[in-house]
């Protein structure tokens, strides 16, 4: 990969969305201290703070505290400077066209600075990835495993299996290129011996029910059942806002609402979906049709009824999956509208049945604490999770087929094909980390950065 300096000195806005009180404006490249000299005149002392009047010009655009990093001990692995403004927008807009006169200077594209690091060595893939879910973390769980990514979960663990690997490759390369000179015979057991290790230890690793991605992700719980239920109801109870129209008239829901919620640090995305019955109406039967399918797809369905009703007195021994006619994994009962019912329903003492009322909220202090108890149990593990995206887990998995196939072709001896199968395995370790061949990949991995990390 070129070095990223070939590309300029880029400069962006690094913090948030102006005004605010306080505005960064990050520099990196080779020509990064040009951005103190021609805006703000001497350079101050490495990593310490020095007050600048920048200007543009004999036009004094403000005062500013400014820093300077000579790389390569940086973050991006160059030269950087940053610029903390006043965080007016005409203030930020006046720097930024300051340093867009500067030869050789242009703005940075989305995640340039990341992607500099990464090429300059400072960060691996996984650690990138990290960072972009550290960025995006809306509850603690999800911050807590972006850090643990960031700072080498995965990543260090796939280079100590790689080196491992490749120790393990050059016994077997020993015996096949010095065969006729005076080395020891048996220099393939001890390299199958570790191959299978590996592949124990990446299968532990794989063995995690994706608890990863699904808190990177969030679980889905879905609000299913008859029109009229009260779903949309329920759904604005427990995002604590207007989230869904409500109104007396069957069939209003046509279409699947998400609300995100933080549910005791756990992500959770809530889906209100259209009232689960047969229509004339081609709108509705699309969104019956949507109802089933994501409430299939969800790690949780909460089926709701009207307490009372006639239906509700069969609803226990009708299960949600035979109204959806789809499979799921975990199904509650949710008897709403009980402040409407003359005989107030009296569920079965047992989890996963519920009696509330989604206008007055009574019973729904103990539905979000089961359901934040729901969200723990499925998602919070003893050992935290290493595996946080598909591409950690294909690329893992394509490391374990490698090592198992070595193993497979050790009964024949076929040293050559055992060699093979390991810098495979090896070169997808690589890939993992960012080691090797990774540019298909890179773009995907960025295109979500913001402008200015």
């Amino acid at each position: 990969m070129p070095h990223s300096s070939d590309n300029g000195t880029i400069f962006a806005l690094s913090s948030g969305r102006p005004p605010a009180a306080i505005a960064v404006v990050r520099v990196s490249g080779p020509r990064a201290a040009d951005a103190i000299t021609a805006l703000g005149g001497t350079i101050p002392e490495p990593r310490r703070a020095g007050l600048r009047r920048l200007r543009d010009g004999d036009t004094l655009i403000d005062e500013a505290l400014v820093l300077w990093f000579p790389g390569p001990k940086t973050e991006t692995g160059e030269d950087m400077v940053e610029m903390h403004l006043h965080g007016g927008r005409a203030v930020i807009a006046a720097v930024l066209a300051a340093l867009g006169k500067l030869p050789g200077f242009r703005p940075a594209e989305a995640g340039e600075f990341t992607r500099r690091a990464f090429a300059n060595g400072r960060l691996d893939l996984t650690a990138v990835e990290g960072l972009a879910d550290l960025v995006f973390a809306e509850t603690e769980a999800q911050r807590a495993q972006a850090m643990r990514q960031l700072t080498g979960a995965l990543g260090g663990r796939a280079d100590a299996w790689r080196t491992r690997l490749i120790e393990a490759l050059a016994l077997i390369e020993a015996r096949i290129d010095f065969s006729d000179q005076d080395v020891p015979d048996d220099l393939v057991s001890p390299a199958l011996h570790v191959a299978r290790q590996l592949s124990e230890e990446i299968g532990e690793t794989l063995a995690d029910e994706h608890r990863g991605e699904r808190l990177r992700e969030g679980l889905v719980i879905a609000i299913a059942g008859p029109p009229n239920a009260g779903k949309s109801s329920l759904l604005n109870r427990l995002a604590r806002r207007e989230a869904a129209i409500v109104s007396p008239y069957a069939g209003t829901t046509r279409d699947v609402i998400e609300v995100q919620l933080d549910l005791g640090g756990y992500p959770v995305t809530l889906l209100d979906t259209a009232g689960v019955r047969e229509s004339d109406d081609p709108v509705e039967q699309e969104g019956v049709r949507r109802a089933r399918a994501r409430a299939g797809a969800a790690d949780l369905v909460l089926w709701v009824v009207e307490a009372g009703a006639p239906s509700s007195k069969q609803v226990q021994r009708t299960a949600p999956t035979t109204s959806l006619t789809t499979e799921v994994k975990n199904e509650w009962i949710i008897q709403n509208k009980i402040d409407l019912s003359a005989e107030r329903a009296q569920p079965e003492n047992r989890k996963g049945n519920f009696a509330i009322s989604a206008l007055t909220g009574e019973g729904i202090e103990q539905l979000v604490s089961d359901l934040a108890a729901f969200a723990r149990t499925a998602l919070q593990v003893a050992e935290p999770a290493l595996v946080t995206r598909e591409r950690h887990r294909i690329a893992l998995q394509q490391t374990q087929a490698a090592l198992l196939r070595a193993l497979a072709v050790a009964s024949s001896g076929g040293e050559e094909l055992i060699a093979e199968e390991l810098r495979l395995a090896a070169r997808e370790l690589g890939r993992l980390t960012g080691r090797v061949d990774v540019e298909d990949v890179l773009d995907v991995i960025f295109r979500d950065f913001c402008i200015g990390k």
